[in-house]
């Protein structure tokens, strides 16, 4: 079954550990946790700080997800912290091989990041490092824009190159429940949505309609 993914860039800023902890009784696989550095992005979200505080209120797997200039510098902050997958962009990192090393040094998942306009081909080499692809299906940067339809090309193609490694497939942007039955069709694993979970403050509801 496919495992949904709330992303708290669209939960209140202001009661974050009880969001996490509502998201974790209406039935969320895991939280997603953007990371923004207004550089790479242009918004500023959470820092290791922020996850290190959400910890105690939530047992599900955190995926951290690195929107940065420079990731290599922040995979220790957020794993000690309390990530359970860091996942960054092909795009930042010109020693992806190396980069990936060093998040599974510390005990955690690696993820791989690809931006809409990013063919899947750069990741070719590094499959055997990755636990988790993200297919970004909007540009990086804010919550609420509209879905990428030739994005799903790029899902199923990504689907053919693992084969049989255990490899999960995530998908972030413009989620809803029938942009996600296109994407889970294509192969994806994974689903992160944020207003799509948060709308109208149903969590449970909204997570069931994605399934």
């Amino acid at each position: 079954m496919v495992k949904i993914a709330p992303s708290i860039l669209s939960a209140d800023s202001a009661s974050l550990g009880k969001e996490v902890s509502a998201l974790a009784s209406a039935g969320a696989d895991m939280i997603h946790i953007d990371v923004m550095d207004g550089n790479y992005v242009p918004n500023l979200t959470f820092g290791p700080g922020v996850v290190k505080a959400l910890r105690p209120y939530c047992k599900l797997p955190f995926d951290v997800h690195l929107m940065v200039q420079n990731p290599d510098v922040m995979i220790r902050w957020f794993a000690d912290a309390g990530a359970d997958i860091i996942t960054v962009h092909a795009e930042t990192c010109p020693h992806l091989d190396k980069t990936l090393e060093t998040i599974r040094q510390y005990g955690i998942k690696a993820g791989v990041s690809l931006n809409p306009a990013t063919p899947e081909n750069c990741i070719e080499y590094v499959l055997d490092k990755v636990d988790q692809i993200l297919v970004m299906t909007v540009n990086p940067g804010f919550g609420g824009q509209s879905f990428i339809e030739n994005q799903l090309e790029k899902i199923s193609k990504i689907k053919n190159m693992i084969g049989d490694r255990p490899i999960e497939i995530e998908v972030d942007g413009g989620i809803n429940p029938m942009t996600a039955s296109e994407c889970i069709a294509a192969g994806a694993d994974i689903l992160v949505a944020g207003t799509s979970v948060f709308a109208g403050g149903d969590y449970r509801k909204n997570i069931n309609a994605l399934r």
